[in-house]
């Protein structure tokens, strides 16, 4: 697997982020939908990667700065056909790693609270995620959860 930063005129990952808005709109409510379109994606402070199979692409994930020293995981997907196949593991590995470079000291996310977000919850939390507060500028609400990541102090 190659992790890249990601190319969001490619007709690959255009298809995969399109599926992955359409399944966030019908598992949730449109005012719990907090996923980033295309034209979010490309702002300077989000920072886009995928992964590829040579030339298959199998998954793609963010990183959007919030401060100096805040991040939130964004558009974290994996394609169907490539899941159970360590792809999302791999993703949020390197994003990990990444965000870590950067200097970052915690990352945070939201997700959906459904049935259907059980699977990335559950990779979240073997990762070291925690449940915590809203953070940013999210509100309580019964159709999300936030999860926190604390990077060890050097």
């Amino acid at each position: 697997m190659d992790i890249k930063i990601g190319d969001l005129t490619h007709p690959q990952v255009i298809q995969l982020l399109m599926e992955h808005l359409e399944d966030m709109y019908a598992t949730s409510p449109a005012d719990s939908v907090h996923a980033l379109d295309l034209d979010a994606l490309q702002a300077e402070d989000v920072t886009f990667y995928t992964c590829w199979k040579q030339d298959m692409l199998l998954g793609c994930v963010a990183i959007k700065r919030l401060n100096a020293e805040s991040a939130e995981l964004k558009s974290m997907r994996t394609k169907i056909d490539a899941r159970n196949q360590g792809v999302g593991a791999r993703l949020l590995e390197h994003v990990l790693i990444e965000a870590s470079n950067m200097g970052f000291k915690t990352i945070s996310l939201e997700t959906g609270s459904h049935n259907f977000f059980e699977s990335a919850c559950r990779l979240y939390e073997r990762f070291g995620f925690e449940y915590c507060e809203p953070f940013a500028d999210y509100l309580p609400d019964p159709h999300s959860l936030f999860m926190c990541y604390e990077f060890a102090a050097e």
